[in-house]
């Protein structure tokens, strides 16, 4: 990160965004957030916004020319602004391709304007679909696409990586497993804490509760980041960003209702996929990243338990 001084973030209000801005502001670089707030929220800036080093920037990645403005002065760019919603992307198919893939050739175009090179983008682990190697490395070969959002990520990916090419850019790309921790507003947990804290007698669970996934807590998925920044320096560096672990839905389950002292009965969908597009097991090889001496410092387990810390005290 010593290369890095203003900073310009996408989805600053976000779960991960925010957080983000938090540790970058912690380094005294000074930081530019961007963000339409329509999934993000005023109050996750509440610390940045004491900070004289951090500029908000109300506008939408979809506005090119409001975008292209707000990055004027900055010299690199953390593109974490996306539509997450994998379970309804069938209900809302043009969704995705607004808010993840154009809304990258925005950001990509908005740089080139500001004669600005220097991307970081979290894609995802289901840009493998269902790949039959696991832990999936980075080099797996791509199986048939299986949601609309990997596929919108995928697109993404492909348009930063043509621009390196052809517009002399840098990138590091990272295809998270799902991210947990302080500001989560999307997933499993939150979720299954919801229909608890409304009916402590049953839960409700969407496929047969042996899906397999793995997880990441959001300060350990913010190290990462920084390590490979720092240290990976080729033209395109894409790094699995997880744990050497996984759980099952059934795992988590058990954790939080233990957690919360309940014992509902447990209602399951019966199938192996939740939704359209669900994995039944996603399990990343994060050797590379590994290799450049970053290791995740929290546990799956302990990353659903601060989940849980935290939407009972935001609730």
């Amino acid at each position: 990160m010593t290369l890095i001084n203003n900073i310009f973030v996408t989805g600053a209000a976000g779960f991960v965004g925010s957080n983000l801005v938090d540790r970058l502001l912690q380094k005294s670089l000074t930081v530019t957030g961007y963000d339409n707030f329509s999934t993000g929220f005023e109050k996750n800036l509440e610390q940045a916004g004491k900070d004289p080093n951090f500029t908000m920037i109300r506008g939408d990645t979809l506005d090119l020319p409001n975008l292209t403005e707000a990055m004027n002065g900055c010299n690199f760019v953390f593109h974490m602004a996306a539509n997450a919603d994998v379970r309804f992307g069938t209900q809302h198919p043009g969704k995705d391709l607004e808010q993840n893939t154009i809304a990258t050739f925005n950001v990509l175009e908005a740089m080139r304007a500001n004669e600005l090179t220097n991307i970081a983008f979290p894609s995802t682990g289901s840009v493998y679909g269902e790949p039959a190697v696991f832990p999936t490395p980075e080099n797996v070969s791509f199986p048939i696409q299986t949601s609309l959002y990997g596929a919108s990520k995928l697109a993404g990916e492909g348009l930063i990586e043509a621009y390196c090419e052809g517009y002399g850019f840098q990138a590091w790309i990272f295809r998270f497993v799902s991210i947990m921790g302080e500001r989560y507003s999307h997933g499993h947990v939150l979720d299954f804490y919801k229909k608890l804290m409304a009916d402590p007698g049953h839960l409700h669970v969407l496929g047969n509760g042996k899906q397999r996934k793995s997880y990441l807590y959001v300060q350990d998925c913010i190290d990462a980041m920084f390590v490979a920044i720092e240290k990976a320096q080729d033209k395109v560096n894409i790094f699995n960003l997880g744990t050497d672990e996984y759980i099952c839905v059934d795992d988590s389950i058990r954790w939080i209702t233990d957690y919360l002292k309940l014992n509902p009965r447990i209602i399951y969908s019966g199938s192996d996929r939740g939704w359209i597009g669900d994995n039944p097991f996603i399990f990343l090889d994060c050797m590379s990243l590994r290799a450049l001496g970053w290791e995740p410092k929290v546990t799956i387990r302990d990353a659903v338990i601060n989940t849980l810390q935290y939407l009972e005290h935001n609730k």
